[in-house]
Protein backbone atom coordinates (compact mmCIF):
# COMPACT_ATOMS: atom_id res chain seq x y z
CA UNK A 1 0.00 0.00 0.00
CA UNK A 2 1.46 3.45 -0.85
CA UNK A 3 2.07 5.54 1.45
CA UNK A 4 -0.55 8.95 1.94
CA UNK A 5 0.84 12.41 0.50
CA UNK A 6 0.57 14.52 2.42
CA UNK A 7 -1.15 18.00 1.87
CA UNK A 8 1.54 20.46 -0.39
CA UNK A 9 1.47 23.29 3.07
CA UNK A 10 2.55 20.23 5.22
CA UNK A 11 5.02 19.23 3.41
CA UNK A 12 6.47 23.26 3.00
CA UNK A 13 6.12 23.18 6.33
CA UNK A 14 8.54 20.13 7.24
CA UNK A 15 10.94 21.54 4.64
CA UNK A 16 10.36 25.13 6.13
CA UNK A 17 11.51 23.41 9.59
CA UNK A 18 14.37 20.96 8.17
CA UNK A 19 16.03 24.07 6.36
CA UNK A 20 15.61 26.60 9.43
CA UNK A 21 17.66 23.59 11.35
CA UNK A 22 20.00 22.84 8.87
CA UNK A 23 21.04 26.44 8.70
CA UNK A 24 21.47 26.94 12.26
CA UNK A 25 18.52 29.73 12.99
CA UNK A 26 17.51 30.39 16.68
CA UNK A 27 15.43 32.48 18.15
CA UNK A 28 15.19 36.17 17.23
CA UNK A 29 16.44 35.45 13.60
CA UNK A 30 14.93 36.70 10.47
CA UNK A 31 13.53 33.69 8.11
CA UNK A 32 13.03 34.25 4.26
CA UNK A 33 9.91 36.15 2.56
CA UNK A 34 7.53 34.72 0.95
CA UNK A 35 8.93 35.89 -2.14
CA UNK A 36 12.55 34.15 -1.11
CA UNK A 37 10.68 30.90 -0.30
CA UNK A 38 8.71 30.72 -3.63
CA UNK A 39 12.37 30.95 -5.36
CA UNK A 40 13.77 27.74 -3.98
CA UNK A 41 10.85 25.69 -2.69
CA UNK A 42 8.50 26.03 -5.97
CA UNK A 43 5.41 26.14 -4.29
CA UNK A 44 2.52 28.53 -5.01
CA UNK A 45 1.88 31.35 -3.07
CA UNK A 46 -1.21 30.06 -1.70
CA UNK A 47 0.64 26.99 -0.01
CA UNK A 48 3.41 29.19 0.95
CA UNK A 49 0.85 32.21 2.41
CA UNK A 50 -0.93 29.18 4.38
CA UNK A 51 1.94 27.43 5.75
CA UNK A 52 3.40 30.68 6.96
CA UNK A 53 0.31 31.48 8.91
CA UNK A 54 0.19 27.74 10.03
CA UNK A 55 3.54 28.59 11.68
CA UNK A 56 2.38 31.93 13.29
CA UNK A 57 -0.84 30.16 14.67
CA UNK A 58 1.26 27.85 16.01
CA UNK A 59 3.66 30.30 17.78
CA UNK A 60 7.13 28.99 15.63
CA UNK A 61 7.04 32.17 13.82
CA UNK A 62 6.41 35.88 14.06
CA UNK A 63 5.35 38.08 11.34
CA UNK A 64 5.61 42.04 11.71
CA UNK A 65 4.53 43.85 8.73
CA UNK A 66 6.79 45.98 6.78
CA UNK A 67 10.11 44.28 8.81
CA UNK A 68 9.49 40.20 7.96
CA UNK A 69 9.06 37.32 9.79
CA UNK A 70 10.86 36.24 12.56
CA UNK A 71 11.49 32.68 14.51
CA UNK A 72 10.44 32.77 17.83
CA UNK A 73 10.23 29.27 18.89
CA UNK A 74 12.85 26.35 16.89
CA UNK A 75 10.77 22.97 17.59
CA UNK A 76 14.05 21.78 16.89
CA UNK A 77 16.23 22.71 20.01
CA UNK A 78 13.96 21.90 22.78
CA UNK A 79 15.45 20.46 25.83
CA UNK A 80 15.07 16.65 25.02
CA UNK A 81 17.19 15.71 22.36
CA UNK A 82 17.40 12.46 20.01
CA UNK A 83 21.33 11.22 20.06
CA UNK A 84 22.18 8.48 18.07
CA UNK A 85 25.84 6.94 17.88
CA UNK A 86 26.42 4.34 15.25
CA UNK A 87 29.32 2.41 14.19
CA UNK A 88 30.85 0.86 11.02
CA UNK A 89 30.10 -2.61 10.48
CA UNK A 90 32.70 -2.87 8.07
CA UNK A 91 35.49 -2.32 10.81
CA UNK A 92 33.76 -3.67 13.39
CA UNK A 93 32.06 -6.92 11.73
CA UNK A 94 31.38 -9.07 14.56
CA UNK A 95 29.37 -6.44 16.66
CA UNK A 96 30.18 -3.47 18.79
CA UNK A 97 29.77 -5.30 21.78
CA UNK A 98 32.95 -8.11 20.58
CA UNK A 99 35.27 -4.97 20.57
CA UNK A 100 36.55 -3.79 24.37
CA UNK A 101 37.26 -0.43 22.84
CA UNK A 102 33.93 0.66 21.53
CA UNK A 103 31.99 -1.23 24.06
CA UNK A 104 33.39 1.00 26.91
CA UNK A 105 33.06 3.99 24.77
CA UNK A 106 29.16 3.42 23.60
CA UNK A 107 28.68 2.52 27.30
CA UNK A 108 30.07 5.88 28.55
CA UNK A 109 28.59 7.73 26.04
CA UNK A 110 24.96 5.94 26.78
CA UNK A 111 24.93 6.62 30.61
CA UNK A 112 26.01 10.43 30.06
CA UNK A 113 23.32 10.84 27.84
CA UNK A 114 20.61 9.36 29.76
CA UNK A 115 21.85 10.74 32.56
CA UNK A 116 21.71 14.31 30.50
CA UNK A 117 17.75 12.90 30.39
CA UNK A 118 17.96 12.71 26.51
CA UNK A 119 17.16 9.59 24.31
CA UNK A 120 19.77 7.29 23.02
CA UNK A 121 19.77 5.24 20.18
CA UNK A 122 22.41 2.98 18.74
CA UNK A 123 22.73 1.59 15.18
CA UNK A 124 24.73 0.69 12.56
CA UNK A 125 26.46 1.49 8.65
CA UNK A 126 28.13 0.10 6.21
CA UNK A 127 30.65 2.25 4.28
CA UNK A 128 28.47 3.24 1.45
CA UNK A 129 25.36 2.42 3.48
CA UNK A 130 24.33 5.18 5.73
CA UNK A 131 20.66 5.17 7.21
CA UNK A 132 19.77 8.73 6.26
CA UNK A 133 15.82 8.14 6.99
CA UNK A 134 17.03 7.10 10.64
CA UNK A 135 19.95 9.99 10.72
CA UNK A 136 16.95 12.87 9.74
CA UNK A 137 15.14 11.48 12.52
CA UNK A 138 17.57 12.68 15.14
CA UNK A 139 18.85 15.62 16.56
CA UNK A 140 22.59 14.43 16.77
CA UNK A 141 24.33 12.12 14.92
CA UNK A 142 27.54 10.50 16.32
CA UNK A 143 29.43 8.35 13.95
CA UNK A 144 32.48 5.97 15.19
CA UNK A 145 35.00 3.75 13.66
CA UNK A 146 34.67 5.65 10.21
CA UNK A 147 37.56 5.42 7.55
CA UNK A 148 38.71 7.14 4.48
CA UNK A 149 36.53 4.66 2.20
CA UNK A 150 33.42 5.83 4.44
CA UNK A 151 31.08 7.98 2.34
CA UNK A 152 30.29 10.77 4.53
CA UNK A 153 28.25 12.75 2.04
CA UNK A 154 25.34 12.19 4.31
CA UNK A 155 26.76 15.19 6.16
CA UNK A 156 25.47 17.53 3.44
CA UNK A 157 21.94 15.14 3.16
CA UNK A 158 20.60 15.58 6.82
CA UNK A 159 19.59 18.73 9.07
CA UNK A 160 20.87 16.91 12.11
CA UNK A 161 24.38 17.65 13.97
CA UNK A 162 26.53 15.11 12.85
CA UNK A 163 29.39 14.50 14.48
CA UNK A 164 32.91 12.01 14.54
CA UNK A 165 34.17 9.88 17.53
CA UNK A 166 38.22 9.31 16.88
CA UNK A 167 37.99 10.72 13.46
CA UNK A 168 38.78 13.97 12.15
CA UNK A 169 37.11 15.11 8.58
CA UNK A 170 37.67 18.64 7.21
CA UNK A 171 34.17 20.31 6.92
CA UNK A 172 32.55 23.46 8.23
CA UNK A 173 29.46 21.60 9.52
CA UNK A 174 31.59 18.54 11.49
CA UNK A 175 32.96 18.81 14.66
CA UNK A 176 35.31 15.66 15.71
CA UNK A 177 36.25 14.41 18.73
CA UNK A 178 39.87 12.63 18.86
CA UNK A 179 42.58 11.13 21.29
CA UNK A 180 45.74 12.94 21.31
CA UNK A 181 48.62 10.34 21.79
CA UNK A 182 51.23 12.82 21.02
CA UNK A 183 51.95 13.78 24.53
CA UNK A 184 51.77 9.86 26.12
CA UNK A 185 53.69 8.53 23.61
CA UNK A 186 56.37 11.39 24.75
CA UNK A 187 56.04 10.43 28.24
CA UNK A 188 56.94 7.08 27.31
CA UNK A 189 60.23 7.90 25.54
CA UNK A 190 60.97 9.67 28.35
CA UNK A 191 59.96 6.83 30.42
CA UNK A 192 62.82 4.90 28.56
CA UNK A 193 64.86 7.47 27.89
CA UNK A 194 68.01 6.45 29.48
CA UNK A 195 69.23 4.33 26.80
CA UNK A 196 68.79 3.53 23.33
CA UNK A 197 65.74 1.07 22.59
CA UNK A 198 64.32 -0.48 19.84
CA UNK A 199 60.16 0.36 19.20
CA UNK A 200 58.09 -1.05 17.17
CA UNK A 201 54.38 0.14 16.84
CA UNK A 202 51.43 -2.08 16.07
CA UNK A 203 49.54 -0.02 13.64
CA UNK A 204 46.22 -1.11 12.34
CA UNK A 205 45.69 -0.90 8.42
CA UNK A 206 42.34 0.69 8.31
CA UNK A 207 43.19 3.63 6.15
CA UNK A 208 41.91 7.01 8.03
CA UNK A 209 43.66 10.25 8.16
CA UNK A 210 42.99 9.89 12.82
CA UNK A 211 45.63 6.79 12.14
CA UNK A 212 48.15 8.43 9.80
CA UNK A 213 48.15 10.71 12.59
CA UNK A 214 49.13 8.31 15.42
CA UNK A 215 52.29 7.45 13.08
CA UNK A 216 53.26 11.14 12.71
CA UNK A 217 52.94 11.13 16.79
CA UNK A 218 54.76 7.83 17.05
CA UNK A 219 57.91 8.96 15.01
CA UNK A 220 57.85 13.02 16.44
CA UNK A 221 58.43 11.05 19.78
CA UNK A 222 61.12 8.45 19.02
CA UNK A 223 62.99 10.61 16.84
CA UNK A 224 63.67 12.24 20.50
CA UNK A 225 64.71 9.23 21.43
CA UNK A 226 68.99 8.50 22.62
CA UNK A 227 71.06 8.32 19.39
CA UNK A 228 70.65 4.67 18.79
CA UNK A 229 67.34 4.25 19.01
CA UNK A 230 65.18 3.09 15.92
CA UNK A 231 61.24 2.82 15.26
CA UNK A 232 59.71 0.18 12.89
CA UNK A 233 55.80 -0.10 12.10
CA UNK A 234 53.84 -3.31 11.57
CA UNK A 235 50.45 -2.96 10.40
CA UNK A 236 47.53 -5.43 10.99
CA UNK A 237 44.12 -5.83 11.91
CA UNK A 238 44.53 -5.54 15.84
CA UNK A 239 40.92 -7.11 16.17
CA UNK A 240 42.00 -10.37 13.85
CA UNK A 241 42.42 -13.63 15.01
CA UNK A 242 43.98 -14.86 11.68
CA UNK A 243 47.29 -17.16 11.11
CA UNK A 244 48.70 -14.79 8.81
CA UNK A 245 48.65 -11.62 11.25
CA UNK A 246 49.71 -14.07 13.89
CA UNK A 247 53.03 -15.00 11.21
CA UNK A 248 53.30 -11.46 10.42
CA UNK A 249 53.94 -10.57 14.47
CA UNK A 250 55.73 -13.53 15.06
CA UNK A 251 58.57 -12.49 11.71
CA UNK A 252 58.84 -9.25 11.89
CA UNK A 253 59.95 -9.90 16.03
CA UNK A 254 62.37 -12.65 14.87
CA UNK A 255 63.92 -10.39 12.31
CA UNK A 256 64.02 -7.01 14.37
CA UNK A 257 63.70 -7.84 18.32
CA UNK A 258 62.15 -4.91 19.78
CA UNK A 259 62.42 -3.23 23.28
CA UNK A 260 59.10 -1.69 23.39
CA UNK A 261 56.09 -2.36 21.58
CA UNK A 262 53.28 -0.25 21.51
CA UNK A 263 50.04 0.91 19.88
CA UNK A 264 46.68 -1.47 18.51
CA UNK A 265 47.11 -4.25 20.46
CA UNK A 266 43.62 -5.90 21.95
CA UNK A 267 43.52 -8.47 25.08
CA UNK A 268 44.35 -11.64 22.81
CA UNK A 269 47.67 -10.13 20.70
CA UNK A 270 48.52 -8.64 24.09
CA UNK A 271 49.39 -12.43 25.20
CA UNK A 272 50.59 -13.58 22.19
CA UNK A 273 53.36 -10.65 22.31
CA UNK A 274 54.12 -11.39 25.47
CA UNK A 275 55.14 -14.97 24.50
CA UNK A 276 57.23 -13.70 21.21
CA UNK A 277 59.19 -11.18 22.88
CA UNK A 278 58.77 -12.24 27.00
CA UNK A 279 61.46 -9.18 27.57
CA UNK A 280 59.76 -6.33 25.45
CA UNK A 281 57.86 -3.45 27.88
CA UNK A 282 54.51 -3.53 25.95
CA UNK A 283 51.92 -0.86 26.09
CA UNK A 284 48.45 -0.69 24.44
CA UNK A 285 45.88 1.35 23.76
CA UNK A 286 43.00 1.87 25.42
CA UNK A 287 39.76 3.18 27.20
CA UNK A 288 40.39 1.34 30.76
CA UNK A 289 42.43 3.79 33.09
CA UNK A 290 43.46 1.33 35.25
CA UNK A 291 45.28 -0.77 32.30
CA UNK A 292 48.81 0.06 31.26
CA UNK A 293 50.37 1.74 28.06
CA UNK A 294 47.80 4.55 26.62
CA UNK A 295 44.89 5.05 28.36
CA UNK A 296 41.78 7.11 28.24
CA UNK A 297 39.08 7.40 30.86
CA UNK A 298 35.65 6.66 28.49
CA UNK A 299 33.58 8.27 31.16
CA UNK A 300 35.59 11.21 31.59
CA UNK A 301 35.91 11.49 27.40
CA UNK A 302 32.26 11.43 26.92
CA UNK A 303 32.02 13.45 29.50
CA UNK A 304 34.44 16.49 27.80
CA UNK A 305 32.27 15.35 24.42
CA UNK A 306 28.42 15.73 25.47
CA UNK A 307 28.47 19.15 26.27
CA UNK A 308 29.81 20.30 23.48
CA UNK A 309 27.39 18.67 21.73
CA UNK A 310 24.75 20.21 23.13
CA UNK A 311 26.52 23.51 23.14
CA UNK A 312 27.32 23.16 19.31
CA UNK A 313 23.45 21.88 19.18
CA UNK A 314 22.20 25.27 20.36
CA UNK A 315 24.65 27.34 17.86
CA UNK A 316 24.66 25.32 14.64
CA UNK A 317 26.23 28.43 13.03
CA UNK A 318 29.43 27.37 14.92
CA UNK A 319 32.11 26.70 13.00
CA UNK A 320 33.16 22.78 12.80
CA UNK A 321 36.28 22.04 15.10
CA UNK A 322 38.56 19.46 16.24
CA UNK A 323 38.26 18.74 19.75
CA UNK A 324 41.06 16.86 21.16
CA UNK A 325 41.26 14.29 24.65
CA UNK A 326 44.54 13.92 25.75
CA UNK A 327 45.64 10.34 26.83
CA UNK A 328 47.55 9.16 29.52
CA UNK A 329 50.65 7.34 29.44
CA UNK A 330 50.85 4.18 32.21
CA UNK A 331 54.44 2.16 32.51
Amino acid sequence: MNKAIAPRHLQLREMLLRRWKANGLKVGDRIESQNEIIKFCQFSLITVVKTLKDLEAEGVIRRQVGKGSFLVRAPWAEAFYRIGFFYNRDVVGGGIFDNVFYTRMVMAFEKQVVSDGHAFIMGSFRHGNMPVEVFEALDVVVLTSVTDETGLDVIDRVASQVCLIDHVVDHPRVHSYRIDFAPAFRAMVAHHGGRPARYLYIDSELPTQELAARRRWAEDAVADAPEGSSLRMLKIDPESRSAANAEALRAELEAHPADVIFGHANAEWEQSLEELAPGAALYPMSLDPAQRGFTVDAAGWMADVLPRIYANFEDRQAEGQIHAHTATFHP
